[in-house]
């Protein structure tokens, strides 16, 4: 695993030992961040990103080599916090981000800040985790979200996502290999 771009670019990355944790792979990073960065609504430079389920930190400290002014790691497991810790010492990373030690949930329903960009890739054999998040996220989470923010969901490509968790609408969904990405947004309608 590395970094793919920015000011970190082919720095390497450490993963946890075991299966507990599944890093988002190198190709498919780089196509998030491709559909995150591409057209007139960059998602990623100057703004905030949320990685929930953050394991390694791959995906947020891709954010962070490419120019998010802050990323919030959420993690609660011991051995993948450790590695996110490892990850942004290794890197000189110092600034920039908060690791948030706790459930998902517990920390979406105390969380204040808004997001233009959040990330989710919970464990697959969780797949609960995936509308429990989401539905949060376009329920009573939905402050969280800035007004262009998009909300992107790695999980696999056998196990699809609903269209809709609240006033979240699926408006993409890209596979690649096994994974397959969601991407939601909140579609406002005709008045």
């Amino acid at each position: 695993m590395r970094v793919i771009a920015g000011n970190l670019r082919s720095r390497p990355l450490a993963a946890p030992v075991g299966q507990d944790t599944r890093p988002t792979a190198d190709r498919l990073r780089e196509t998030l961040f491709n559909i995150l960065t591409q057209g007139a609504t960059d998602h990623v430079q100057s703004k905030a990103f949320l990685d929930l389920y953050a394991g390694s930190g791959a995906v947020g400290i891709e954010a962070l080599s490419r120019g998010a002014t802050h990323v919030t790691f959420v993690e609660s497991g011991p051995p993948a916090l450790a590695i996110l810790k490892k990850n942004l010492d290794t890197l000189n990373i110092r600034t920039g981000f908060s690791v948030e030690k706790r459930s998902v949930a517990a920390f979406l329903k105390r969380e204040t800040r808004t997001y233009n960009a959040i990330f989710l890739d919970p464990p697959y054999d969780k797949a609960d985790e995936y509308s429990n998040t989401l539905n949060l996220l376009g329920g009573d989470g939905a402050h969280l979200l800035a007004a262009d923010a998009i909300v992107i969901a790695e999980h696999r490509k056998k196990q699809p996502l609903a269209e809709q968790y609240g006033n979240l609408t699926r408006i993409r969904t890209l596979a690649q290999g096994d994974a397959a990405l969601s991407l939601y947004s909140v579609v406002v309608t005709g008045l």
